[in-house]
């Protein structure tokens, strides 16, 4: 009888924890669970349950990604909030806060280097905040209050764009670490409660509130934004975003009046394709970090109220780890 030394030239290997990072096809016992496991890969997304959140709010600031994501600000109740939490791959610790209390603001950047930015204060607030791993500096602020904007980029090269002054607007900023210039470029769909994703000179902007709903996406080359004719295919505002221009991702939302998305859709820089992995729980005005291949998403409300429930997105193709049956 052939063994698998002879047929692949190794032996299997007696583990007491799984590798860190696994070849794919890789097959090893692991004698602390008592079980058998391999490494494949995925053929389609899917949304794991994460740590939950110490403070649930919605209208939060998200930055970072999926195992060091940073979460800032909110509506933990009827009053504005300032508390930060950082998530390690697993669990939430508190931070400290914010130095301007505020909701429906944006965020950028990651965990050890995050940019806050607009928001509710209220009344509309231009602030903008720095964090260092630690704490928060109050910088220069942004030429435009607003909130229910959309943010992407790093804490040295931020983007800012829409939001409600009011009326909803389209006008874009970028910062430089020190200060906030207008762009000559606005969206091409003025909107609020919109998600982006990407980089200062390479960033999306996508879904929002006109009004009505849109599932409008566009594209910033650093000077001006571009409409993409193809949308999401669900049009929703409140929704989060994760990504980067040509592989975007876009997660959760609400269709007025009351119908709360779990709905994730993957973007690959011309179309929008609906994923078959659906979040959990169903909210809005939550926030996301990370890739398209390794997302979070987090907070947000729907009818039971604000949550503080994490969810962890692993894109198709990734490497994933599975216990091998036998019956």
């Amino acid at each position: 009888m052939s063994e698998y030394k002879g047929i692949k030239g190794f032996s299997i290997q007696s583990l007491s924890a799984d590798p860190a990072d696994p070849n794919i096809g890789q097959v090893w016992y692991n004698s602390t669970s008592s079980s058998w496991k391999v490494t494949s890969v995925t053929t389609a997304g899917a949304w794991a349950t994460g740590g939950n959140m110490n403070t649930a709010r919605s209208g939060l600031g998200g930055a970072g990604t999926q195992t060091e994501a940073l979460t800032f600000g909110g509506y933990p109740a009827p009053v504005v909030g300032a508390a930060t939490e950082e998530y390690d791959g697993t669990s939430w610790a508190n931070s400290n806060n914010l130095n301007t209390a505020r909701g429906f603001l944006a965020g950028a950047g990651i965990q050890t280097a995050a940019l806050a930015f607009g928001g509710d204060a209220p009344p509309l607030t231009a602030a903008t905040e720095e964090y260092n791993g630690s704490t928060w500096t109050t910088v220069n602020s942004l030429n435009t209050a607003r909130n229910y904007l959309g943010g992407a980029g790093t804490q040295t090269a931020g983007l800012a764009f829409g939001g409600s002054i009011p009326p909803y607007t389209g006008a874009t900023e970028e910062y430089d670490g020190t200060s906030w210039a207008t762009s000559p470029g606005s969206l091409n769909t003025a909107r609020g409660f919109l998600a982006g994703a990407g980089i200062q000179t390479a960033a999306l902007a996508f879904g929002g509130f006109v009004p009505p709903d849109t599932g409008a996406t566009e594209e910033y080359n650093g000077a001006t934004w571009t409409s993409n004719p193809t949308g999401l295919n669900t049009a929703r505002n409140g929704l989060a975003g994760a990504g980067t221009q040509t592989a975007g991702l876009a997660f959760g939302g609400i269709v007025p009046p009351s119908t709360y998305q779990t709905a994730t859709e993957e973007y690959n820089g011309s179309t929008w394709t609906t994923s078959p992995a659906s979040l959990a729980t169903a909210r809005s005005y939550l926030a996301g970090a990370g890739t398209q291949a390794s997302a979070l998403g987090f907070g947000g409300e729907n009818p039971g109220g604000n949550t503080g429930a994490t969810e962890e997105f692993t894109g198709p193709g990734a490497a994933v780890t599975k216990t091998i049956t036998v019956s």
